[in-house]
């Protein structure tokens, strides 16, 4: 069973940082897809970015160049750092894993929430203007 426990998550001024943590159990990190995922009050839940076994990466339009995804095998532990951060990206943050689905990334499926079997309760992302 993976088992994934989000942190990290606050209250910032727009601009500020914040780097979220996604720490998972009983999942090897050697295969699979683990994706960031955003939901807004009232709005339909996002991939945020996404990243497969071999550490390729996948980004929204809306987070290029700000966010950064990333993973420590040995901690079994999946990251977002956030800099830049805009009042619209104020949202709950999930991340999500899909073990046995390592395509996802390469074949632009990364953002349906339906191909993830595993997700985490959220850490809320407060952004002010």
């Amino acid at each position: 069973q993976v088992h994934l426990v989000e942190s990290g998550g606050g209250s910032v001024q727009a601009g500020g940082s914040l780097k979220l943590s996604c720490k998972a159990s009983a999942y090897t990190f050697g295969s699979g897809v683990m994706v960031w995922f955003r939901q807004a009050p009232g709005k339909e839940r996002e991939g945020v970015a996404g990243i497969d076994s071999d550490r390729h990466t996948a980004y929204a339009d809306s987070v290029k160049g700000r966010f950064t995804i990333s993973k420590d095998r040995a901690k079994t532990t999946l990251y977002l750092q956030m800099n830049s951060l805009k009042p619209d990206d104020t949202a709950m943050y999930y991340c999500a894993a899909a073990p046995y689905s390592d395509y996802l990334v390469d074949e632009n499926l990364w953002t349906e929430p339906q191909q993830f079997g595993f997700w985490g309760q959220g850490t809320q992302v407060t952004v002010s203007s």
